[in-house]
């Protein structure tokens, strides 16, 4: 039995022949028409441009001194910094804000240690097993 993948006729590999020389070719299809690009396309160029600006300050040491800028659109080190700080400390104050009953609910089980939660689960199923002990006294089982 044949496999299901094998060609019915036998083709050389690949690269068993020696090759050929760049350039040289046997068939003439290396001129394949191209279409022709259209007259009224033209390529689109951006009119603006950005006059950029300098990380790190001059010389990279930010020694232009704090709050002040070397230019238009450009900033010291030291201002970035402080912008940086400002807004994680506004990030820090916003998280720690009060976010009304179920805030404060997920803030103190987020506080919680590993066993802390453990020793609230362990209560919850031995309050579960109590409750389910009084129901069958109350049976009478």
């Amino acid at each position: 039995m044949g496999n299901i993948c094998s060609r019915s006729k036998n083709e050389p590999e690949a690269f068993s022949s020696p090759g050929r020389v760049l350039g040289s070719s046997t068939t003439n299809n290396n001129t394949a028409p191209r279409a022709s690009v259209p007259a009224g396309a033209k390529l689109k160029q951006s009119n603006w441009q950005s006059p950029g600006r300098t990380l790190g300050g001059e010389g990279g040491s930010g020694s232009a001194g704090a709050g002040s800028t070397t230019g238009p659109g450009t900033e010291t080190a030291e201002d970035a910094r402080a912008r940086a700080a400002a807004a994680a400390q506004a990030r820090a104050e916003a998280t720690t804000a009060s976010k009304g009953k179920l805030g404060t609910k997920l803030a103190a089980q987020k506080a919680q240690t590993h066993s802390q939660t453990l020793n609230e689960v362990s209560r919850d199923e031995r309050a579960a097993r109590d409750a389910d002990g009084a129901e069958a006294a109350r049976r009478w089982d």
